[in-house]
């Protein structure tokens, strides 16, 4: 189920490496969480249903004006061969201000300042800078 993420993840990291305006991802359930989360939080300009392919989704890159894209990494925590799980009381001990974390919880793909506010633990997917 979660190498629908890692696709997407080294899809758009990629994309951004190469100055692409769009990429194009599966269109799954999961993805479309995480693309909410990237869009609500301003890491990319948006994401739409493809018109050729609905099975796909059309991402949208956000670069500054500069031409520095938003995104400058995306690492990998946890991994399928080696899962790590936070409590809700390790998440309060990270630093919200310096990195985003993407959590998969329970009640599904939450940001780090979700989790703090919700109080609920989960497995980190990947940190943005």
């Amino acid at each position: 189920m979660k190498n629908y993420l890692w696709n997407m993840f080294t899809t758009i990291k990629n994309g951004q490496m190469a100055k692409k305006r769009v990429v194009i991802g599966p269109r799954k359930n999961i993805c479309e969480s995480f693309l909410k989360i990237l869009w609500n939080e301003g890491f990319i300009s948006g994401y739409r249903i493809s018109s050729q392919n609905p099975s796909n989704v059309e991402i949208f890159l956000k670069y500054t004006r500069t031409g520095v894209p938003v995104i400058s990494s995306l690492k990998f925590l946890s991994k399928p061969s080696q899962r790590i799980h936070y409590s809700s009381k390790q998440i309060w001990k990270l630093d919200s201000s310096k990195t985003f974390v993407i959590f998969s919880t329970n009640q599904g793909l939450k940001s780090i300042n979700e989790c703090k506010k919700d109080r609920v633990g989960g497995e980190p997917l990947i940190i943005i800078n």
